[in-house]
């Protein structure tokens, strides 16, 4: 039976992926460090499996890391700071957590080998996702022009002024780095794949798309847009959104990403591999937001639409999974309506403080909503 390391493993993913490892019938061992912004000061989350075992540690921690690494037979790596708007201005604290945390672990990984690692990445690395022009040809290196306040169209256009359709973005789109956090998820993908084969461990990293489901931190305005939608929502409060609302995305369940990491950890086939995580389908966030009060019966709640963008956000975009599914089997189970019904019948039983007045005045006051 072997024992799997799970880096930030107490978190909204974590949490799924370490019950699925033990519905698998491996030992599970957590590092995480329980920072108040995602867990509030709760101490051990009441919904971490009895059977993990947590170590509450600093993954920058090298002594910490040593130690839970001792009898570790692989690790999945999902210790991060998380949130594009945040990490345009909290750039030490996101590079030092993401980047030189992921150093740390694979220097210690050097002393301390493992079977494999599978470490998460982030669909944010593509920046805009990929675009067809009028021509038909593909457009990897999407740009808006300069945004500004209540603007008519806030899509990508080539240099003709010609509109760009969205595609579904597949794996060997290249990077567009837009925000810190992508920076940082980059060099965690990165550095995985460097220093692993060296060293004669086995790497897969897992670009996730937008993930949701029961368990998000309501109370953090930098998660998940629909944790954020959820909690305000739940607070009598209409869900911001940014720009015209007609921005798409992918969002695919935690079961469903949690599954895809257990995978990645045992299938032969994925050793070196990069790979989108969602569900294939791409919903804008109007729509998303409307559901959810749905879901939620806070059907008289409208969205309200911003108007504006924030630096580092990108205006479409959506999975291709067919590299997952041709090589890993991967494909989401998880009806959306059946995941927000889900969603909504747990936030039903939470409190949450609304946060995200707060948060946008932090952007705004550095420049960083136009």
């Amino acid at each position: 039976m072997e024992t799997v390391l799970i880096t930030g493993g107490a978190g909204f993913i974590g949490r799924f992926v370490a019950r699925e490892l033990l519905g698998r019938g491996y030992k599970v061992r957590v590092l995480d460090s329980l920072i108040e912004q995602v867990h509030g000061d709760a101490g051990r989350p009441a919904d971490l499996d009895p059977d993990v075992e947590l170590i509450q540690a600093d993954v920058r921690d090298s002594g910490a890391v040593q130690a839970a690494l001792r009898g570790v037979d692989s690790v999945i790596h999902l210790a991060a700071e998380v949130g594009v708007g945040q990490s345009m201005y909290e750039v030490e604290r996101y590079t030092s957590v993401n980047d030189v945390g992921t150093a740390v672990l694979f220097e210690k990984l050097i002393d301390n080998p493992v079977r494999r690692v599978v470490t998460a990445s982030s669909m944010s690395i593509y920046g805009e996702g990929l675009y067809r022009d009028a021509d038909g040809a593909l457009v990897e290196n999407a740009e808006r022009t300069a945004l500004r306040d209540h603007q008519r169209n806030w899509e990508p256009t080539d240099a003709q002024g010609r509109p760009l359709s969205p595609v579904a973005t597949p794996e060997w789109k290249r990077p567009n780095l837009a925000s810190i956090y992508a920076l940082n998820k980059y060099v965690q993908e990165r550095t995985t794949h460097i220093m692993t084969a060296p060293y004669g461990i086995e790497g897969v990293c897992l670009r996730l798309f937008n993930v949701y489901g029961p368990g998000q931190a309501l109370s953090n305005p930098y998660t998940g847009v629909l944790a954020i939608f959820a909690s305000r929502l739940l607070n009598g409060q209409a869900p911001m959104i940014f720009e015209d609302g007609e921005q798409r995305r992918d969002f695919v369940h935690v079961s469903d990403v949690a599954r895809a990491f257990a995978d990645a950890l045992e299938l032969p086939q994925a050793v070196g591999g990069t790979y989108n995580i969602g569900s294939g389908q791409d919903r804008s966030v109007n729509e998303v937001a409307r559901e959810l009060a749905r879901a939620m019966g806070k059907n008289r709640i409208e969205p309200e639409i911003v108007g504006k963008a924030r630096t580092g956000d990108i205006r479409h975009c959506f999975c291709d999974t067919t590299k997952a599914k041709d090589d890993l089997g991967f494909q989401a189970r998880t009806d959306f309506g059946e995941g927000l019904a889900e969603l909504a019948e747990w936030v039903a039983q939470q409190t949450a403080s609304d946060r995200v007045d707060q948060a946008r005045a932090e952007l705004e006051a550095r420049g960083l909503v136009a």
